[in-house]
């Protein structure tokens, strides 16, 4: 079966990436990844852009008010208006290595991955940021470290590491946050390689695809049993919000494109998709 997404904003950013439905504001906020700044996009979807620097990689809500920000090479706690910044310790300083995208677990630990610059094979990391400000390695030898999600039952976590062109599937302990026994969850076909994925209340994951001009929904099963269909070619991430959930936005990216060629590049798209998106989770520290 297939679908097709319909552009929600004008152009907005040069690589989007990383949206988060943030209901307390019935807004979308995402990241212009390498421009370093969060966009704000409304229920019209008119957008205004916070300029914060650096890398802004990934945002996620925390549960007492405000926002995490995975930086460049380190974690940012962000005020309720995204101005005010406290930066945590340093994870890494390689100036070869990046954060890239992340998520939460529903127990309220941040995960998120890097790579390097040059995309060198096995160079990046899966990091796990606990509650208390402590950080843990969860995985090593990945090399685009990108989407997570967990299943309602909170006993299994589905990540994709993009150039690998699959998502894999973990057991998850809730208790100690270890991801293992990886396998195989699905196959990307058809073109495009996987990068930013949400999930539904049925467990269903839906996969942004980076080159392929589609998000594909994989039932729990891992079946593909949807495609939707975009006017762009680089699909970053997705993620479900408005009223009832049932809107899936889509990120997109400008990145190394002829902008006469794809005009909507960098724009965010929208997808009615008749079922619930399950509730990002949040940050607990």
């Amino acid at each position: 079966m297939s679908a097709r997404a319909e552009q929600f904003t004008e152009p907005c950013t040069f690589h989007g990436e990383g949206p988060l439905w943030d209901p307390a504001n019935d807004r979308l906020l995402l990241v212009d990844m390498l421009a370093g700044a969060v966009v704000e996009v409304d229920a019209e979807g008119d957008t205004s852009r916070h300029e914060l620097g650096g890398v802004t990689a990934a945002i996620r809500a925390r549960r007492d008010g405000g926002y995490l920000l995975a930086a460049e090479n380190r974690f940012v706690l962000l005020s309720p208006d995204l101005t005010d910044q406290q930066s945590l310790a340093p994870v890494f300083t390689d100036p070869k290595i990046r954060m890239n995208d992340g998520g939460c677990d529903p127990q309220g630990r941040f995960y998120c991955g890097t790579m390097a610059y040059d995309e060198t094979p096995g160079a990046g990391t899966l990091y796990r940021l606990d509650s208390d400000g402590s950080v843990h390695v969860t995985l090593r030898d990945v090399t685009i470290s990108n989407g997570l999600q967990w299943n309602r039952a909170g006993d299994t976590v589905c990540y994709a590491d993009t150039p690998t062109g699959r998502v894999d599937r973990f057991d998850f302990d809730a208790a100690s946050g270890a991801f293992t026994n990886r396998r195989t969850f699905s196959e990307v076909s058809g073109g495009g390689h996987p990068d930013g994925m949400a999930i539904d209340e049925e467990d269903g994951i839906w996969v942004a695809l980076w080159g392929g001009s589609a998000v594909h929904r994989y039932d729990a099963a891992g079946r593909l049993d949807l495609v939707v269909e975009l006017s762009v070619s680089n699909v970053t991430a997705c993620a479900f919000g408005g009223p009832e959930l049932r809107s899936l936005f889509i990120t997109t990216s400008r990145q190394g494109l002829d902008p006469d060629d794809q005009p909507e590049a960098g724009a965010v798209f929208r997808y009615e998709a008749g079922v619930r998106g399950a509730r990002q989770h949040a940050y607990a520290g």
